[in-house]
């Protein structure tokens, strides 16, 4: 197994993952609606929301849906059943059949679940497009964080992105759910903390009531504030807050075109560091703002191709 640089996490494309819905994979109404929803990305979900005597057929109609669907620009994930269930086989089979983007794994704690399914998905031949979530959602998973996201920097794991689940965490650790998640801060920021050392990007987690968008607000707020990408949502309702919180906002983005505009200045050629305004603007600012200006277009494309 080799190394791979730092650069690793930009070989693919820019993604947005402001909004990533939540679908039972059986719920076929639900599924229906995917298409007509501005959400940037989609987790079908195979594992606690379908019944244990359902998932033969949650994966029977997933698959009929992926196939015949053109689900344009949101990205398509599949949360599997764990490694250690029974249904695990079966969950990879489909994986294979449907070729989404990424396959999500639930309750992660050790790298080694995610090699193991990455080196599943290589002997198979799977697309190199075909990326791996993992879910971290238990104490374990917390407190091995930094060793999962460390799998992303190895050439054929495949890891792209981690995501909270606080709900499993809240059980396992006997915190509330209450307001303001005060108790549950540390986690999360341990969990940011370890994709951002390993190039990852990062999810936050579900707000459980999707008739209380002012929590939700807050929440994504506060998400946004930690260093998260998106959050995880469970309802139609909350894709605009999602979207709009973890979205540049116009500030942000004429600051961005300033100094990317500054550093593409011949003027300022081979210099790390320039003056813009009396603020010393340092290479790796100019980076950020190349990114940001790149979701930016995203956003702008997506809405040319709005009806």
């Amino acid at each position: 197994m080799t190394s791979e640089p730092f650069s690793f996490r930009f070989h693919h494309p820019s993604r947005l993952r402001r909004s990533v819905l939540t679908v039972p994979a059986v719920n076929e109404r639900a599924l229906q609606k995917v298409p007509g929803l501005d959400c940037d990305a989609v987790i079908y979900d195979l594992e606690d929301s379908v019944a244990e005597d359902r998932k033969a057929e949650a994966r029977d109609k997933l698959l009929t849906f992926l196939t015949n669907s053109d689900l344009g620009h949101r990205e398509r994930i599949i949360r599997i059943n764990a490694t250690d269930t029974p249904h695990f086989l079966e969950d990879m089979n489909l994986i294979l059949a449907a070729a989404p983007d990424a396959v999500l794994l639930p309750k992660v704690e050790e790298p080694v679940t995610v090699q193991d399914v990455a080196d599943r998905l290589g002997e198979h031949a799977a697309a190199e497009g075909l990326r791996i979530w993992a879910m971290i959602e238990t104490p374990r998973g917390i407190l091995n964080g930094a060793a999962i996201a460390s799998a992303g920097r190895t050439s054929d794991s495949r890891l792209d992105a981690l995501v909270v689940g606080l709900n499993d965490l809240r059980k396992a650790t006997g915190i509330p759910d209450a307001p303001g998640r005060t108790y549950l801060v540390p986690y999360l920021m341990q969990v940011v903390l370890a994709a951002r050392a390993y190039g990852l990007d990062v999810i936050d987690s579900v707000s459980n009531d999707f008739r209380d968008l002012e929590a939700l607000s807050a929440e994504c707020a506060q998400g946004r504030g930690m260093g998260f990408d998106g959050k995880m949502l469970i309802h139609p309702a909350q894709i605009s807050p999602a979207n709009q919180h973890f979205g540049p906002d116009e500030a942000a983005i004429i600051d961005a075109r300033i100094v990317a505009n500054a550093f593409a200045d011949p003027a300022h050629a081979g210099l790390n560091v320039i003056n813009i305004d009396g603020r010393m603007i340092e290479k790796l600012h100019a980076e950020e703002a190349t990114r940001l200006l790149a979701k930016v277009a995203l956003i702008d494309a997506r809405k040319d191709k709005s009806p």
